[in-house]
């Protein structure tokens, strides 16, 4: 139960963040890997069974955990429980409950009730988990973070619109190519990095040029071939580490 079994969690299963932590410093490596570790375990939750109640047991169970870190008792043992409550403080895992709590929504096939729920959604999965590493290594500015994690998050929903939709999900208010060309350039408006900087803001490293790819040819949303080349990508990284 150790920050390497939280390395390979992310790894497997968030390759871009895994790239991202590694180009951060060591220190803070051992910070963000239990964090997106604990994302990862969270986001994939309600994809893991057709049965509802399944998937929300999986995702009470998270909740639970949080529950025992918040009260400072003895905490549940798992690979990515142990060093999660290491790493953050009461405060830290009462926010991440409303991460999981928003990971709801993906149990089920109903679309969002309107753009404040879409945006809530994005603050409380993406900019919540940008807000919760940054804090952990000691940011100070919720909103100016609140607000860079949402458009790198809706960035990422972009890009899985097309794999969401396979999955009998109504993922967007509006699937007109103007609109969600709209939404990008909403959220490039955005996606200045805060100063001072900080490693968790590493995570955000493609969004930028992905959202102006979007706002500039939105039905790549439709087809599913949002994303850089992995030798842009890379580069990118790079530039921003």
């Amino acid at each position: 139960m150790t920050f390497e079994a939280c390395a390979g969690i992310v790894e497997r299963g968030d390759p871009d963040r895994f790239l991202a932590v590694m180009a951060a410093p060591v220190a803070a490596r051992r910070v963000l890997f239990p964090i997106y570790a604990f994302n990862v375990e969270v986001a994939r939750a309600p994809w893991v069974t057709e049965e509802p109640m399944i998937a929300e047991m999986r995702l009470q169970w998270w909740r639970d955990a949080l529950e025992e870190m918040a009260s400072g008792g003895t905490v549940r043992r798992h690979e990515v429980t142990l060093p999660l409550a290491d790493m953050v403080d009461g405060d830290g895992a009462r926010a991440l409950d409303r991460l999981v709590a928003a990971r709801r929504w993906d149990v089920y096939k109903d679309g969002f009730e309107d753009a404040e729920h879409f945006n809530e959604y994005l603050d409380a999965t993406a900019g919540e988990l940008m807000w919760q590493g940054a804090r952990a290594l000691g940011a100070v500015n919720r909103e100016d973070v609140l607000r860079f994690g949402r458009a790198a998050g809706l960035a990422r929903y972009l890009a899985a619109v097309a794999a969401l939709e396979e999955k009998g999900r109504v993922p967007l208010l509006d699937g007109r190519e103007s609109a969600i060309a709209e939404l990008a350039r909403e959220a490039l408006n955005n996606i200045a990095r805060p100063v001072p900087n900080n490693a968790a803001f590493l995570e955000a490293w493609q969004a930028e040029p992905i959202l102006r790819q979007i706002a500039k040819e939105p039905w790549r949303v439709a087809q599913g071939t949002v994303g850089l080349s992995p030798f842009r990508a890379k580069l990118r990284l790079l530039r921003w580490s």
